[in-house]
């Protein structure tokens, strides 16, 4: 939407001169001539950005009176001041007003645009990331019963007050940012900004102007800042870091040495205190081989590694996830939230997760939306997501996988426990120990399960066949 532009100024060749200026760069511009004109358009709609005089002669209210006026209502609009008679000390007192900038007339067309698209573009800044701390919510918190979540929150509660930088490795969807986040809420820097860049989806030309600002050239100057500048005294997610261009990641080796930097065509260094955290879904000591990541930026990154497994790896967090989001989606929705079966809970513990937690929200959004029955009512197994019952019924490999999921809790985990352990063994090719490892059991105690279960050398060996066979 084209961005909306109020201009008050006492003199009419002054409006219509920014009014011309501005509407050639395709804004839409309204004016004002005085505090009552000017007061009557923003309760006639709130402007995008406030182009004001500070003096206005023969208004009841001077541009400075007004400008406390606005963002007493609106923090976030921002407000470019001008004037012909300005001084430093009115300068500083309007930016600690909440002003923008402050121009001195006469100034140059190219100056009032760029202060102008700086302001927007920190206006929208502060608008989006206001927006992401109301939709995320709780979304600090790392729910989850399992051994591998309680040594994250020890791994959080140690390394949260430290300024270490951390590398939090693990598959799309697994919850690295809901980490980084919660080590930025623990940190002594939680009343600061907390900013992504995403590495991933960022346009490889545009990523060193994106973290290090833009130095705008020429005899007005001006600037725009990157995301190290915004999470000054903060902390700075790079998101998906190993897709970090060549170039950029020998720059922002200094910066994490010195915390020191220059913007993009600028000659003038710029410091700012800055907690890094980088995140990666890929084999980082198999890029470096390749040489697509650098050794040095990687050992800066990864003074503290954590790793987060994915839902697969820990079937126990699913019952508490599965709470959390409901209870989560159904207030944010405004519906009410329901309850899961044990036959339907067994199942949704049962499944692969290929998109991991991130997958499991959206099953649950679905439940909240499709599934049918009373709220009171318990959501059955055959109301889940179509395609997590019918990997339910195949993944297990037995004909009868529809049955199991109607029997009592009981008999259906001990059904389940069989075809899970069979094939867990078969996968291993037979090895008991690597089977033991990988399902979290001692090598004797599976021994005991499996003869308890009845499933023999015999029974392995034609479960893989039929495996080679399909």
């Amino acid at each position: 939407m084209t961005p909306n532009i109020l201009i008050v100024d006492d003199e009419n060749d002054i409006r219509l001169l920014i009014a011309d200026i501005l509407s050639d760069e395709g804004f839409r511009c309204r004016t004002a001539a005085n505090s009552d004109e000017a007061l009557t358009e923003i309760e006639n709609g709130m402007p995008d950005l406030l182009v004001l005089d500070i003096w206005l002669e023969g208004s009841q209210l001077d541009g400075m009176e007004i400008l406390e006026n606005v963002t007493s209502r609106s923090s976030n609009l921002p407000v470019v001041m001008i004037s012909g008679h300005g001084s430093v000390e009115t300068a500083v007192n309007a930016i600690k007003l909440g002003a923008y900038d402050f121009i001195e007339k006469p100034f140059k067309a190219d100056r009032l645009l760029l202060t102008v698209t700086h302001a927007l573009q920190t206006a929208r800044l502060k608008r989006e990331n206001e927006e992401l701390r109301q939709t995320t919510g709780q979304a600090t918190e790392i729910v989850g019963s399992s051994s591998a979540i309680r040594q994250l929150r020890a791994a959080l509660e140690k390394v949260a007050p430290t300024d270490s930088r951390v590398l939090i490795s693990g598959p799309p969807g697994s919850g690295k940012e809901v980490f980084a986040r919660s080590l930025h809420k623990l940190s002594n820097r939680a009343d600061k900004p907390f900013v992504v860049l995403n590495c991933a989806a960022m346009n490889p030309d545009r990523m060193e102007v994106e973290l290090f600002g833009e130095e705008q050239l020429g005899v007005d100057g001006g600037h725009r800042i990157g995301t190290l500048e915004e999470s000054d005294g903060g902390t700075l997610l790079l998101d998906e870091v190993s897709d970090m261009p060549l170039e950029t990641q020998g720059k922002i080796v200094r910066v994490l040495q010195e915390q020191t930097f220059m913007r993009v065509g600028g000659e003038v260094p710029v410091t700012v205190d800055v907690r890094v955290i980088a995140s990666t879904n890929r084999d980082m000591a198999e890029l470096m081989a390749e040489g697509n990541f650098r050794q040095d930026l990687f050992y800066r990154l990864n003074v503290v590694p954590i790793e987060i497994l994915p839902l697969k790896d820990r079937p126990d967090d699913v019952p508490a996830l599965v709470e959390h989001f409901l209870s989560r989606s159904a207030a944010l929705s405004g519906v009410s939230p329901r309850t899961l079966s044990k036959d339907a809970m067994a199942a949704l513990q049962a499944y692969d997760w290929p998109g991991n937690v991130r997958q499991l929200r959206n099953a649950v959004d679905w439940i909240l939306i499709m599934a049918p029955g009373d709220p009171e009512e318990a959501v059955a197994v055959d109301h889940l997501p179509p395609d997590i019952g019918t990997y339910t019924s195949d993944s297990v490999g037995w004909e009868e996988g529809a049955r199991m999921m109607s029997l009592p809790l009981r008999e259906a985990r001990e059904n389940f426990e069989r075809q899970y352990l069979l094939a867990q063994v078969s996968r291993f090719g037979g090895n008991v120990s690597r089977t033991a490892e990988f399902v979290g059991m001692e090598r004797s105690a599976l021994h005991r399960k499996l003869k308890t279960l009845g499933v023999n050398s015999q029974e392995i060996a034609e479960y893989q066949n039929a495996g080679a066979a399909d």
